[in-house]
């Protein structure tokens, strides 16, 4: 899945729990995969982060 991918889906599952209509049961397994998606989210831009900083020949690291 892609982190764009990944928001889309996140406020789909917004949408859906500002629904009156939405049932208790089904807000509550909209907000642990919208959790879950948070987290995966990230993760990934964590990982993107990292990728961006370079060691330095001193061992400082210096932004890409």
């Amino acid at each position: 899945m892609t982190l764009e991918k990944a928001f889309e889906e996140l406020e789909v599952i917004i949408e859906k729990m500002n629904d009156r209509e939405v049932s208790l049961d089904d807000s509550f397994a909209l907000y642990t995969k919208g959790t879950k998606l948070l987290k995966y989210c990230n993760e990934q831009l964590d990982a993107v982060e990292k990728k961006m900083l370079v060691l330095s020949e001193e061992g400082e690291l210096h932004e890409f």
